[in-house]
């Protein structure tokens, strides 16, 4: 039997997952698991990729150690986040997504490409941390000089493995700079912006193969994690998805990207996948929960906080996608900037939350549908929040559709079935 090794690594947690195929369906095994997080250092938000890296490759000694015989391995993490490179060195700090470094860079972009003209080209909707402001803002720093190479982070993490320097298109797509229609970087909106053309190299599939680590065959899965999770999905035709974790990701497969002003200002995107565009919108997602947890009752059991929070009689919501909920100092004190009365227990926060949430893909599905001109009838959640049977509830209620929560590692699935696919 041919064992494959799934790493998926979120923003603040990361697990070694090892699958095989028994009667048609892959079976997994955790083998190893880590925290992951943002750090603070000299006023900026990082990651601390040398210790990300320690724990992939103790990850996949965990795994030899219970499966000697690993045919391949892939590796999958969030979006837009990346690691510049002099060569064979790292250009440090690697800042995080949620670092405030872009604030300057983004109206600067947009005065030499119209946020419009951006969107007719890429499909990406806009995002403070989308990769384009990122290495703009590095530019305007002075990061760039000398720089031979940036590599997404799940692209980073398998050249330390395997030393092969790659490009994977899904997690490409998420950054704000590749073309929609040709799935290649656009090279107009690079030597607009004076971006060093060499950087941007050819995009590659999933599937690739690479190098070998310790006799294991390196392979491109669908590098960015919801693009894995899409394709992990056991899903009866075409509907709905939410991916639900720190962010929730709501969309849909479509053959080809929409870039409609409609679209536009609708803020969804049209992200890579396999095979066709991942038509989605980010919204906020566990992160509001996570954090409230951390400021309210750290360690409280999550099962706990769902039953206080349903049995809860606080009303109010908020809008759960507002920037104000991005990375505030204090969750708390944001959501009672957002809200005309302040609850009164914890709990109340939490069933604000929940609601809040469940409005917004409400809201998102009603627009999804106007735009593609299409009736879905179920949504398939899948994530850490598939477990939540209250906002799945919630989510019914609010969208008048069919939830059917799938607790299962979906990214993981997504990532072995493209491995499988490869090496076979």
């Amino acid at each position: 039997m041919k064992h494959y090794l799934a790493v998926d690594i979120g923003a603040s947690s990361g697990r070694h997952l090892l699958g095989w195929n028994e009667g048609g369906k892959i079976i997994t095994k955790e083998v190893y698991r880590f925290p992951n997080g943002v750090k603070e250092s000299g006023g900026h938000l990082t990651w601390d990729i040398e210790a990300l890296l320690g724990h992939v490759k103790r990850g996949i000694d965990d795994a030899l150690k219970v499966c000697p015989d690993i045919v391949s391995l892939s590796i999958d993490t969030w979006g837009c986040d990346y690691v510049l490179m002099k060569g064979d060195s790292e250009v440090l700090p690697c800042y995080a997504y949620r670092d405030s470094r872009t604030s300057d860079a983004i109206n600067e972009v947009h005065s030499i490409i119209s946020f419009d003209e951006l969107y007719g080209k890429t499909g990406i909707q806009l995002l403070a941390f989308n990769t384009i402001y990122q290495l703009y803002a590095d530019k305007k720093a002075g990061r760039l000089e000398g720089v031979t190479d940036f590599l997404m982070m799940p692209e980073y993490l398998l050249y330390k493995l395997c030393g092969v320097k790659s490009h994977e298109y899904t997690n490409a797509t998420t950054g704000g700079m590749v073309n929609a229609n040709t799935r290649q970087y656009d090279k107009d909106i690079i030597a607009r912006l004076g971006l060093p053309s060499d950087l941007f190299k050819f995009l590659q599939n999933p599937g690739t193969k690479l190098g070998t680590y310790k006799g294991i065959q390196c392979v491109l899965c669908a590098s960015h994690d919801t693009a894995s999770a899409v394709e992990g999905i056991p899903m009866e035709g075409n509907e709905i998805y939410i991916s639900s974790g720190t962010w929730s990701l709501l969309g849909v497969k479509m053959p080809h990207p929409i870039t409609s002003s409609h679209s536009m200002s609708a803020n969804f995107t049209n992200e890579g996948g396999v095979g066709y565009i991942r038509y989605l919108r980010n919204i906020m997602g566990m992160w509001l929960i996570n954090r409230l947890r951390d400021e309210l009752c750290p360690g409280k059991d999550f099962g706990e906080i769902v039953r206080e929070a349903e049995a809860d009689s606080f009303d109010e919501t908020v809008d759960a996608n507002d920037n104000a909920f991005l990375a505030p100092d204090s969750m708390k004190e944001a959501f009672d900037e957002n809200l005309r009365h302040k609850p009164t227990t914890p709990a109340g926060y939490f069933r604000c939350a929940y609601r809040s949430l469940a409005n917004t893909y409400r809201d998102t599905v009603n627009e999804l549908e106007n735009i593609t001109g299409h009736k879905y009838h179920s949504i398939y959640i899948v994530g850490g929040g598939a477990k939540n049977s209250f906002l799945n509830n919630l989510t019914e209620q609010a969208t008048g559709k069919k939830v059917i929560a799938l607790p299962i590692e979906a990214t993981a699935l997504g990532n072995l079935k493209i491995q499988m696919e490869a090496v076979n």
